[in-house]
């Protein structure tokens, strides 16, 4: 006998922007997040969390005595199609990946549209002619990859009658938000353990000109004298010092019935002299010059990860948001 359950895959969400001179909001995502069932357990969940790649390995088994299919969704962040100032973190992340038992999961797209009210305006944009990647576009997007036509005069002014097109600054820009699902079914044997990986490059805050004085910064990342005392040593040779915040959706783990079982978490820095503060139960150990290990069972967090990194160099890495993979 086969169930059929619902079941939601991570969920990006919204951060308040860092207090840095020329630093830019951050975008927090998260793991797998089932709706809460005794079916399947999370046996381990292996999280890797760095300022250029977030990887989690998990293993999931169906303890019941049926086959079990869920219906999966992972929801990208939603993001504003006018622009921003931090409009590059908008759309899917850069280098988004998704396999099961080693192999890429082919999943569908479900794309909608909200006014600044929440009401779906999906139906009435589609209506006045607009295609998939004309709802999906944001200026933050590269536009040598992603090539949108602009609106047409008439576009523009039935938008406006909607109130669907702003007209700050006195610029012409699409009022509603974008959301984007990737949805797909995944059978679940009964017994068998299934494997899933998910990587992807975080939107993270931060820049030279981060202070870790501004308030609150101590308590959202648990510094202490080893922190302060090392950083004040960088400081003494340098006159800013590069940083990156990355959030990390966790919370969401607290509702398996008997938690994570086996969880491992690993902040790995790009190199051996970056800063690291973050507030997390249990003990870190160090593996390798780079690497900070801590292990739990049972695990249910009840806080979501926030992680500094200081003193880190600017190496090229691309984390802005590039178009999702809209419906066909």
């Amino acid at each position: 006998m086969k169930t059929t359950l619902p079941l939601t895959l991570a969920a990006f969400i919204l951060a308040p922007a860092a207090l840095a001179n020329d630093g830019v909001a951050s975008v927090s995502a998260g793991g797998i997040v089932f709706g809460k069932t005794d079916a399947i357990a999370m046996k381990k969940e292996v999280l890797n969390v760095s300022h250029k790649l977030i990887s989690v390995d998990y293993e999931f088994l169906n303890e019941s005595g049926n086959d079990v299919e869920e219906t999966i969704v992972f929801p990208l962040p939603a993001y504003p199609a006018a622009q921003q100032v931090s409009d590059s973190y908008y759309g899917q992340p850069n280098g988004f990946k998704i396999m099961v038992d080693g192999k890429p999961v082919a999943f569908t797209s479900q794309l909608a549209a909200f006014a600044p009210d929440g009401t779906d305006v999906t139906a009435q944009l589609k209506k006045l002619g607009l295609s998939n990647a004309q709802i999906a576009h944001s200026t933050g997007f590269d536009t040598s990859v992603t090539k949108v036509p602009d609106f047409s005069e008439k576009q523009y002014k039935q938008l406006a009658k909607l109130g669907l097109m702003g007209t700050d600054n006195g610029s012409h820009e699409p009022a509603w938000t974008v959301q984007v699902n990737y949805v797909w079914k995944q059978k679940f044997p009964v017994g068998q353990v299934v494997r899933v990986h998910h990587a992807y490059r975080p939107f993270y805050a931060g820049g030279p000109g981060m202070s870790v004085m501004y308030e609150g910064f101590g308590k959202t990342y648990c510094t202490d004298d080893a922190y302060l005392n090392a950083r004040a040593k960088v400081e003494e040779r340098k006159q800013y010092i590069d940083t990156r915040n990355v959030s990390y959706i966790l919370k969401t783990g607290n509702t398996w019935k008997r938690g994570i079982e086996d969880f491992t978490l690993n902040i790995i820095k790009g190199k051996p002299d970056e800063l690291i503060s973050l507030c997390f139960p249990g003990k870190f150990k160090k593996i390798n010059p780079t690497t900070y290990q801590v292990r739990l069972t049972n695990f249910r967090p009840s806080k979501d990860l926030e992680v500094h990194f200081g003193n880190v160099e600017d190496d090229g890495t691309d984390s802005n948001g590039v178009m999702p993979v809209l419906p066909k």
